[in-house]
Formats: structure tokens, sequence, C-alpha cells
């Protein structure tokens, strides 16, 4: 039987239908909204109501911002000369944490998928492809950062044909993947150490 009161009981539902979050947890994450003060709780619901009606894609890349064009669009110390194309914003935020890389993006929203009815036209590869045939373009690279699943590979596959057939003269990558540093050889599938020796450098 469950004593909750029913608003409590409400917020707790709420929580568990979220991925990754049990029964339990839920309970957690309600109890503590529970316990927050007023003030503190009035600027958390204020946040929620807001997200859909602040948050929209950027104009060029497709990142999530509140403005026309997103903050890594709008830097002018990042190269808009190589852009990395990535399937969701999740992706994208582990390049900038990393702060390993200053180009720029192309966000996906997605990858093709036939067996869940997602199709090439129903992600934004064309927003992609009218980008690179924008007049004054200064894209130089593409780098193919899908994941390397099936449906990731196909998707990376597709817009490598996709720009072959375009007139610009763009280099097309695709990211290394391979041995993680401090990995022992022992314990790598074959298809890890396939990607690490196609993707060997010059020592």
């Amino acid at each position: 039987m469950n004593t909750l009161p029913p608003i409590l009981k409400q917020i707790a539902f709420f929580f568990e239908s979220l991925p990754g979050i049990g029964e339990k947890t839920a309970n957690r994450l309600a109890f503590y909204l529970l316990r927050l003060p007023e003030s503190e709780l009035k600027k958390f619901s204020q946040a929620v109501a807001n997200l859909k009606k602040k948050t929209k894609y950027c104009q060029v890349c497709l990142n999530l911002t509140e403005n026309d064009r997103c903050p890594i669009c709008q830097d002018k110390q990042r190269d808009q000369s190589i852009v990395t194309v990535v399937e969701s914003v999740l992706d994208l935020l582990a390049f900038e944490n990393g702060n390993i890389y200053k180009g720029v993006y192309h966000v996906l929203h997605g990858r093709i998928d036939p067996l869940n009815n997602i199709r090439p036209e129903d992600i934004y590869i064309d927003k992609l492809i009218e980008r690179v045939n924008a007049k004054n373009s200064p894209i130089k690279e593409i780098i193919l950062a899908t994941n390397t699943d099936m449906e990731g590979e196909a998707t990376a596959m597709y817009i490598k044909e996709k720009l072959k057939t375009q007139k610009s003269k763009i280099k097309i990558t695709r990211l290394a993947y391979g041995l993680p540093i401090g990995a022992n050889l022992e314990y790598a599938d074959y298809g890890t150490l396939k990607k690490a020796i196609d993707g060997r450098q010059v020592y």
C-alpha cells in the first residue's frame, strides 16, 4: 500500500519515468524537493516550466541554445573550417568537456535506423549539406563522429556518400577508434583491435 500523499506520489511517478531512475531513487528525489526551501523550489519549477519555451536549435549547427546562434558558433576563436558531425548534443558535450577540440559542430539529433523507421530525411543531414554548399562557406573538413555501432556506421557512410556527390572538395574524415589508454590487449575484442590497427600512426 502506497501511503505517500497523492501530490508527492505524482512527483515520484514522474521521476520514475525518467531513464535510469528506479522507484527508491524516485521517492528520494521527491522527498528532496519537499525539503527544499520554498524559494529554491520556485526557481526549480520555473526553470522546468521554461525549458521548452526558452530552448531552441542553433540556426547554424542545431546545438541547443536560447538564442539564434549557440555560444560555440558565436565564438570567433573557434575554427569554422572544421565541422564535427555528432548524433546528439550529449556527444557534443563529451568533446567540450574534454576541451580537446577547437572547431565547430553539426548535430544530427539522431541516426539512420531503419528498424525504428528513422530515415535520412528524419535527421538533419540535409541541413549539413546546405551548410557545406552555402555561398562563402568556410568549411574545409567534415569529421564524422557518429557512434561505431551499426546505425552510427550506416549514418557516417550515408553522409560520406552524400558529400561525395557535391561539387565541393571538402576533406571527409572519421574518428579513429581503438584501444583506450591503459588497456591490456588480452581484453580487447576483435573489432577494437581492427580499428586500432587501421588507425595506426607513424611512431
